[in-house]
């Protein structure tokens, strides 16, 4: 379109040459886009960006793009105008990610994504405080890399609860409360979760560590700039961002680190001393510039964005549940973020449906394990039958006629005496 090649023209990454030798056209055809392209339905994963958000919205792109090409100078190059103007831009995306949050600019470390931000988190404070404290609490149901992190702690000698919650997805508060130890230096429980949407009791959780002299960290990649978030008032020590959640750049993420109470941890790698110690390496100016603009643009938006999206998961729910019988909706129907609806669908095995909806594009769960046909552990640990883990679908908008497991059913098959394996 004009517009997308107007963008291009205009920042330097398309020339008149290219115009003239076709490269635009070259380029959309390596995209696809000459081809129709499958309904996207996995924004848990990743929202729209490029090439994309110039047909929604090109903000974060167009503040991005001049720091790609013209402004290139180095964050940390203290010594001219080029370091000096990407610091600028780099404090300035540091400030509206943490306003976003109610924090301090100080207090907000830049990142590779939420993943790291977990590592650092999770490692980073159980090792520094180790001497003294060395047990761990987090939940069943926690993203991949926060179950990792607390596995390689534990092969180092600290101890790890992993609480259960409830078969709504919910922790037991009164649990969390009798499982706290006098060693215990860290909590850490999400705060919406990543593949059935619900939403922790966050601030009671934030209060009981608190009054227990207890560190807490929440992964917030799926909350933040989607749902109101206060650090300050929810007794947040460290938080877990990720760019990508919120339209903006994949690759950037930041941590957030309470000044006062002051949280300390132990780096993961040594370098420069960039991010106050805690992240060596150079801070990448246009990735965290996409950031700073996506949750400038998410703040300012964010309540006109909530009742747009759960008027369309009601309508989503509304069309499926009454078209299509024996759907179940795993995760509290009411403690939860409407963006992220998880249904299981009897008889129907989930990685069939999914090979099947090829006009629509859909996952069964985390993109981190998605490579995996082992069923949803989320799904397991909210006590789902085996049978249903295997046929659950997030975000799912499409029916098709003929699955096995239906035709078995039809028939008078156990479904649940089939015993699944990996091929």
């Amino acid at each position: 379109p004009d517009r997308e090649r107007d963008i291009f023209q205009r920042t330097g990454l398309l020339s008149e040459t290219a115009i003239g030798n076709n490269r635009f056209t070259e380029m959309e055809q390596e995209l696809g886009r000459d081809e129709p392209r499958p309904l996207y339905m996995d924004f848990q994963t990743g929202p729209l960006l490029w090439p994309y958000c110039f047909r929604n919205d090109p903000r974060v792109l167009d503040a991005m793009l001049p720091y790609q090409v013209n402004f290139y100078g180095n964050p940390h190059s203290r010594t001219h105008a080029y370091g000096w103007e990407s610091e600028s831009a780099m404090e300035k995306a540091r400030k509206q990610v943490a306003d976003l949050i109610g924090a301090d600019p100080r207090e907000i470390v830049f990142t590779s994504g939420a993943t790291e931000s977990n590592n650092m988190a999770v490692k980073g404070v159980v090792r520094f405080y180790g001497q003294k404290k060395r047990h761990v609490i987090t939940t069943q149901t926690e993203h991949k890399c926060v179950l990792d992190s607390c596995r390689v702690l534990e092969s180092e000698g600290f101890s790890v609860t992993y609480l259960p919650v409830q078969s709504n997805g919910l922790i037991d508060l009164e649990l969390l409360d009798k499982s706290i130890r006098p060693d215990t230096s860290l909590v850490s429980i999400m705060t919406i979760n990543n593949e059935i949407g619900v939403k922790q009791p966050i601030r009671d959780i934030g209060h009981l560590c608190r009054s227990r002299g207890v560190f807490f960290h929440t992964d917030g990649a799926q909350a933040v700039g989607k749902i109101p978030l206060n650090v300050t008032e929810l007794n947040i020590d460290l938080m877990s961002i990720s760019a990508h959640k919120i339209y903006g750049p994949k690759g950037v993420g930041a941590l957030f680190v309470r000044r006062r109470p002051r949280v300390r941890l132990e780096p993961l790698q040594s370098g420069g001393g960039q991010e106050r110690g805690l992240r060596s390496g150079t801070v990448p100016t246009p990735l965290a510039v996409g950031l700073g603009a996506a949750c400038s643009i998410a703040q300012a938006e964010m309540v006109y964005d909530h009742q747009r999206v759960s008027a369309l998961a009601q309508r989503l729910m509304h069309k499926i549940t009454s078209q299509i019988p024996d759907v179940i909706l795993n995760g509290d129907p009411d403690q939860r973020y409407p963006g992220c609806v998880n249904l299981s669908f009897a008889y129907v095995e989930g990685e069939s449906l999914l090979m099947a909806l090829k006009d629509v594009a859909l996952s069964s769960g985390s993109a981190c394990t998605s490579a995996s046909l082992e069923p949803s552990y989320v799904l397991r640990a909210i006590g789902a039958d085996e049978d249903l883990a295997h046929s659950s679908i997030r975000y799912f908008y499409y029916y098709c006629d003929y699955y096995p497991l239906w035709e078995m059913v039809q028939e008078g098959i156990d479904i649940k005496s089939i015993k699944w394996t990996q091929h």
